[in-house]
């Protein structure tokens, strides 16, 4: 049972696991945590069933957002096992987004120019996955990736050596006496999902030289609220960071951000280069983003206006889809990201609207139903072989990079961008 957060807890059991409710800040520990937005129970993006399977009783949990006045971290109300939520066979494979592939092929260009990197160097990404973020490293410096899923067997069937674990103090003690110190830590997309992140930290910061950097980069507050990016809101997610959060949570283990910059990938993520106090002189885009998030990100009337945006957006959907209905189109999804488990389960939709959800050959998740429907996600192919009216892209924020492809690959039919409004892109209107 995970560690409960804060004091007077009552942990409660659900399904097959076990979760914790959140009283106090999983920061600062401030127990006057304020309500944000509740899309209701919703179940484990990563739990998927087989095509066929009857149904049966599955586990949905509360996705409540909780805003902490005191440091301004944004968090779930429930902490949920990780077993649930990263099972062994978790099908997310980091390197099958190009957006992300450019992603960390720029970070590792940024940090060596900053950092000035040696062939000595170790790098250690913790919950890397696949390899993705390392395979720009390891040519010119020595790597080593933490994750404890099954996908880590293909970063080691790289060359990248992966140590198939939960990065834990006694894992951040093995590193030092196997590998020695790190000159970067990096912690791509995973460090919001680390259960308790105050050891978390405590188990980086022996790692690093005198000098050493941790970067993170995580899916920003900023434009989750401004885009109304409610679909990235699920239990893997324990907290949506800004860099006012950031900054105060670090500052409690004597880490200093002196350089940031917002990225792409997921829809709008920052980066974070941290380092212990006064290793690196503080840039000026640090005091740049903070002016930046005045006003939204520990604002309540921006937090009341992301609810209410929200719920308008989800009823444009719902409006959307009657009219085509109603005209018998059919409708295929594009993709089965996490966030589209949200987006189907908040908004209510099923197989009667979405036919199919479509991946790419080769997906871990075809074969299986989108987490708490019976929506099948099947190969891709069927796109381009049926020619449905529309394809819904779950993926919306990668839209500019879908729709050529699509078309290219023969897709003559229209798009449906579901967020942060719904709209149509007209078929004519993407160029091949």
């Amino acid at each position: 049972m995970p560690e409960t957060i804060g004091k007077n807890k009552l942990p409660l059991a659900f399904g097959s696991g076990s979760c914790v409710a959140v009283t106090t800040c999983q920061s600062c520990l401030n127990d006057k945590l304020e309500s944000i937005l509740f899309l209701g129970y919703l179940p484990p993006v990563n739990k998927l069933l087989p095509i066929g399977s009857i149904p049966q009783e599955q586990p949905s949990y509360p996705a409540q957002l909780l805003y902490c006045p005191k440091c301004h971290l944004v968090q779930l109300g429930l902490i949920v096992d990780p077993n649930i939520i990263f099972p062994p066979e978790y099908p997310y494979t980091s390197g099958t987004t190009k957006i992300l592939r450019d992603n960390f092929a720029n970070l590792y260009k940024e940090s060596s120019r900053l950092l000035r990197l040696g062939k000595n160097d170790l790098i250690v990404d913790i919950g890397s996955n696949d390899g993705t973020l390392l395979e720009n490293f390891m040519k010119n410096h020595r790597v080593l990736g933490v994750t404890p899923e099954d996908i880590g067997k293909v970063a080691i069937q790289k060359g990248i050596p992966t140590i198939l674990d939960y990065f834990t103090k006694r894992v951040a003690k093995e590193i030092i006496e196997t590998h020695g110190k790190a000159t970067v830590i990096t912690a791509a997309n995973v460090f919001a999902h680390m259960e308790d992140i105050h050891t978390v930290i405590d188990a980086i910061r022996p790692i690093l030289k005198p000098k050493g950097v941790f970067i993170s980069e995580s899916h920003y507050l900023l434009p989750l609220i401004k885009k109304i990016q409610y679909d990235t809101i699920y239990h893997e997610h324990m907290r949506y960071y800004s860099l006012t959060s950031l900054k105060n949570l670090l500052a409690m283990h004597g880490l200093e951000i002196f350089h940031t910059k917002e990225i792409p990938s997921h829809g709008g993520s920052i980066r974070v280069y941290s380092a212990k106090k006064g290793a690196f002189p503080i840039r000026s885009s640090v005091e740049k983003q903070l002016k930046k998030e005045r006003g939204t990100t520990t604002n309540k009337k921006a937090f009341e206006g992301f609810a209410q945006k929200t719920v308008i957006s989800k009823l444009a959907l719902h409006s959307l889809l009657l009219n085509i209905k109603k005209r018998k189109k059919k409708i295929y999804g594009i993709s089965a990201p996490s966030r589209a488990s949200t987006l189907i389960n908040y908004a209510g939709l099923d197989e009667g609207i979405i036919e199919y959800v479509l991946e790419i050959k080769g997906s871990y998740k075809i074969g299986n139903y989108v987490p708490g429907t019976l929506i099948p996600i099947i190969d891709e192919e069927k796109l381009f072989k049926d020619q449905p009216a529309y394809a819904l892209l779950f993926s919306w924020h990668i839209a500019e990079e879908l729709m050529p492809k699509l078309r290219k690959k023969g897709y003559q039919g229209d798009f449906i961008i579901p967020l942060p409004y719904p709209k149509i892109i007209r078929g004519k209107e993407v160029k091949r």
